[in-house]
């Protein structure tokens, strides 16, 4: 991804699925009785009961910043679900932004990586906003798409006033259906309307945290309050992420799109370090099926509203590591959220791969398993299929057919060891150790399974490097979802 600077088991989601019958005379007179299916998104935008535990009732926000978001109808048949939301600060901000490494990049992420480019260079913060639709991804439209992009851009700072005739003050985003246009007057017009509901509130922040929506069951939204040790007494500093995601989710990014936005004191310069590494140990450490998308987006703002000494650009001050360890653990958080949003998904599973020569190699392991559709439709079935789990450890570092694979220093098989880690507190389940299978307690291992989380570990016995990766399972409700998606 390039950085550009600026408990337990919960239910499988509740879908709307149906079978139309309809019938047919061919021309010999027979009657032939077929089926469709459709897919829909909980009556009345209803959140799955076994959601609402993700869904913050309060939160406490970055000050200068306010949110919102109203209907424009990008889709003709959305009537009642928010599709336009905007995020906008008091004043200019710091920002930075990790697009997609997709080559097919959707025109918001040729749009705004521009502009993120533009105010990076420029002696003072100019970007202000971030404007999101859900609905249609504007990806593959050509220059028609640009300029669609462009035009939400136009319309965004004409509320804010901050653009200047070099470039914009907004970040635009755009998530959906790939390869049709914008209905853009649609947007545009609605732009004046969001502006003018945006406020301060929880109520605010959720709202448009719902327009960004896609196929996702939830909102995905956090707040945290935090301290920096160069700060005065009494000052706390507020941040807030949304997140949209729920398939075509895959490094290097997803379908995915995230505005984190906090009032404490950054230098512009000290940004896309920050973000990079925040991002590479969440957003980049999660996969649902593996499909990288064309719009992929976080940004970050800060407004530095709160008062205080900027932080600097600089990993060796103690602000710069604080302020590290706080975005990167809220990050990750936010990241999880998605996962636990995995289209069709019933688990919500941590792969974690320790003892390995290098943090490349258990980065790329951890990641191959967390994608391997026989582990996660082993996972769905409760089935502790851990020959599968070996199985893509022992691929996951061979490169092109007919390389050269005889060094491999993270993977001794003699050396493996598989285990299931419950997440009730119960004993560790070992499956295979130094390369030996165990006798496993089907049973016991059918108890692990039931729960709603689950961490599998691989240690490898090679080195002391580790890596994460957030997945889920895979179901029958999976295919159902993105075989109708479009229809």
């Amino acid at each position: 991804m390039a950085v550009h600077g600026m408990a337990p088991r919960a239910a499988a989601p509740v879908l709307g699925l149906a079978k139309r019958a309809a019938t047919t005379t061919t021309s010999t007179g027979t009657t032939v009785s077929s089926f469709t299916r459709s897919y829909s998104a909980p009556v009345g935008n209803a959140i799955p009961a076994a959601k609402k535990k993700y869904v913050p009732s309060r939160g406490t926000y970055p000050q200068g910043f306010k949110a919102g978001g109203v209907v424009v109808g990008v889709k003709p048949n959305n009537t009642t679900k928010p599709d336009l939301a905007m995020i906008v600060s008091d004043v200019p901000c710091a920002a930075a932004a990790v697009f997609t490494k997709n080559r097919f990049q959707a025109a918001p992420v040729t749009f705004s990586r521009e502009l993120l480019r533009k105010a990076a260079a420029g002696d003072k913060p100019t970007v202000q906003s971030v404007l999101i639709n859900s609905g249609c991804a504007n990806a593959v439209t050509g220059k028609g798409g640009l300029e669609d992009a462009a035009a939400m851009a136009r319309a965004s700072d004409a509320q804010t006033g901050t653009s200047t005739p070099d470039h914009s003050g907004t970040i635009v985003m755009s998530t959906g259906v790939i390869g049709q246009r914008l209905p853009i007057q649609k947007i545009v017009d609605g732009v004046p309307k969001v502006f003018k509901s945006l406020g301060d509130s929880h109520d605010h922040w959720l709202t448009a945290a719902k327009a960004i929506c896609t196929t996702d069951t939830f909102p995905k939204l956090l707040s945290r309050t935090f301290t920096l040790p160069s700060a005065p007494a009494g000052v706390e500093y507020r941040i807030a992420g949304m997140t949209k995601g729920a398939g075509m989710i895959h490094p290097n990014m997803a379908t995915l799109l995230g505005v984190l936005a906090t009032d404490a004191p950054l230098s512009q310069a000290a940004l896309p370090s920050l973000l990079k590494h925040s991002i590479d140990r969440s957003f980049n450490s999660i996969t649902i099926d593996g499909d990288t998308s064309t719009n992929d987006t976080v940004a970050l703002l800060a407004n530095g509203t709160a008062g205080g000494p900027v932080v600097p650009n600089d990993p060796n001050s103690p602000d710069y590591q604080a302020f590290q360890t706080v975005l990167t653990d809220f990050a990750a958080e936010l990241a999880q959220l998605v996962v636990r949003d995995g289209e069709g998904a019933t688990k919500f599973v941590t792969i974690r791969v320790t003892e390995a020569s290098s943090a490349a190699d258990a980065r790329r392991i951890a990641s191959t398993i967390a994608r391997s559709p026989l582990v996660k439709t082993a996972l769905y079935g409760k089935d502790a299929n851990w020959g599968r789990i070996l199985c893509a450890t022992g691929y996951a570092l061979i490169s092109e057919p007919g390389a050269d694979e005889s060094a491999t220093p993270s993977i001794s098989p003699d050396q493996t060891n598989v285990s299931f880690l419950p997440t009730d507190g119960s004993a560790e389940l070992k499956l295979l150790v130094n390369g030996e299978p165990e006798a496993v307690d089907e049973t016991r291992a059918a108890e692990i399974l039931e729960l709603e989380d689950l961490e599998i570990l691989v240690r490898l016995g090679t080195g002391k490097e580790e890596a994460t990766y957030w997945t889920c399972d895979f179901s029958h409700e999976y295919v159902t979802i993105n075989g109708d998606y479009r229809t």
